[in-house]
């Protein structure tokens, strides 16, 4: 069975057995699912029946229940979370790396998060901590301090054996290697390690020239490192270069998807933070503002309009083909601002080749201008019956196609060198500019040729 139409049959299911009370029954499914597959399910679910649905799992097997949760939105495990006694949430917490136990830990109010970090063991509330000292979407943040490494010295016979007795090995892809004061000098594969000879010292294998990530390294960074290398695991060092980490493969595909849906709402003036089910009165409060500052922007547009009144009253065909200069400037910019933004976040759009993607963009811009602005000037001389008026619309096209391409590449890139996040700012701009650039051409030329009406 497909996984997507698998989960909407463990969801029906679901449903169905929390409506006839079958507690047993339930618990008995969410045991057989996946993690990931379960946090689908209650993510899918009303809040109520969320809740039951999670407080049924919580009794019958704790960790998976936590498990499950550390793969569901934050504030929705927020909301699951948040009213039961920090003595709870400590021993809970427990059954998770701490990675994932900062990362719930973090969306917990202030004072619930200080005292559940009292509660928790020393060990586990110390990793934990120290996961929360670093910057929000950074290394730091997101690796697991629970990383198995060996000395130089030891042989790779001696290094089997510590793998296999090591307990505390969540995932080994590589066995990092370290000097006497943990500072990482190299990196030895699993098949290289069993191939070589017992007595073989890990300093005579091991690769020195390796891909690892400071602590305060961007999270998108490491993620963009790990794809470009193909590695299934990236050691994390701290400013002295001693390993204090492990971010691996898992993690990173949570940071695409993270980073990718943050792009998405961002062009869009919504907070990275939104999803689906965020109440009413918060969506409303996080989207506001950019409405807002819309708003005055777009009021430009109209005292531009208003500056050619005169020449709209002369000829009134000119107010019902405004719109249409506005709104393919608003649509090509569009394109280009999503190719030149997701080019920022890859990593392929630098301030160096910056040139050669506005030249690209403008011939771009230039060609649909012309095409465009041909087949509009076309149709509006057909309605209008005058092709002066073709003339000016198709011209007026051209200009703000050619400034769209222009705009929407040169503003994420300045806004990006003056570290502003071009996803979260652009779209608000560009639309000022091609509204007024195509307002100011179309009514501008229109002026000029009013006595050809």
């Amino acid at each position: 069975m497909p996984p997507l139409r698998r989960i909407e049959v463990v969801l029906d299911s679901v449903k169905r057995l929390q409506r006839i009370g079958a507690t047993a029954n339930l618990l008995n499914l969410l045991q057989k699912q996946h993690p990931a597959d379960i946090a689908e399910v209650l993510t899918d679910l009303s809040n109520g029946d969320r809740r039951s649905s999670f407080e049924v799992l919580l009794a019958g097997n704790a960790r998976l229940a936590m498990e499950a949760l550390s793969e569901i939105d934050p504030e929705v495990g927020e909301a699951l979370l948040v009213d039961r006694p920090p003595d709870e949430l400590a021993a809970l917490l427990t059954e998770l790396p701490s990675d994932d136990a900062a990362a719930l830990v973090d969306h917990l109010p202030d004072e619930l998060s200080a005292a559940v970090l009292e509660l928790m063991r020393w060990k586990d509330a110390v990793e934990v901590q120290h996961l929360l000292e670093y910057e929000d979407q950074t290394a730091g943040r997101i690796m697991n301090p629970n990383v198995f490494a060996l000395t130089e010295d030891v042989t790779a016979g001696e290094a089997i054996q510590a793998l296999q007795t090591s307990r505390e090995v969540e995932m080994v892809f590589y066995l990092y290697v370290v000097d006497a004061r943990r500072h990482l000098v190299g990196v030895v594969s699993l098949r290289r390690l069993l191939l070589v000879s017992q007595e073989t010292p890990l300093k005579r294998i091991m690769t020195v020239e390796m891909i690892s990530a400071r602590v305060d390294t961007d999270q998108e960074e490491v993620a963009r490192e790990v794809a470009n290398y193909n590695l299934l695991a990236i050691p994390v060092v701290d400013e002295s270069n001693k390993l204090v980490g492990l971010i691996t493969v898992d993690d990173v595909i949570d940071v695409i998807k993270d980073e990718a849906t943050e792009d998405i709402l961002r062009l869009a003036g919504v907070a990275a933070d939104e999803h689906v089910f965020t109440s009413p009165l918060e969506a409303w409060r996080k989207r506001l503002p950019w409405l807002g500052v819309n708003l005055v922007t777009a009021t430009l547009a109209a005292l531009v309009v208003q500056g050619f009144q005169a020449t709209v009253e002369e000829v009134v065909a000119l107010a019902a083909f405004m719109t249409v200069v506005a709104s393919m400037g608003g649509n090509a910019a569009t394109q280009t601002l999503t190719v030149i933004v997701r080019g920022i976040a890859l990593g392929e759009l630098t301030w160096g080749n910056s040139s050669r993607a506005l030249g690209k963009e403008a011939l771009v811009g230039l060609g649909n201008g012309l095409v465009l602005g041909s087949a509009g000037a076309l149709i509006a001389w057909v309605i209008v019956g005058n092709p002066y008026f073709g003339l000016i619309l198709g011209l007026a096209m051209l200009i703000n196609l050619l400034v769209a391409a222009v705009a929407a590449t040169l503003i994420p890139i300045a806004l990006r060198a003056i570290n502003v996040d071009p996803a979260l700012a652009s779209s608000v701009f560009i639309t000022t500019l091609t509204d007024v650039f195509g307002f100011f051409a179309f009514l501008g030329l229109a002026t000029f040729f009013l006595q050809y009406f």
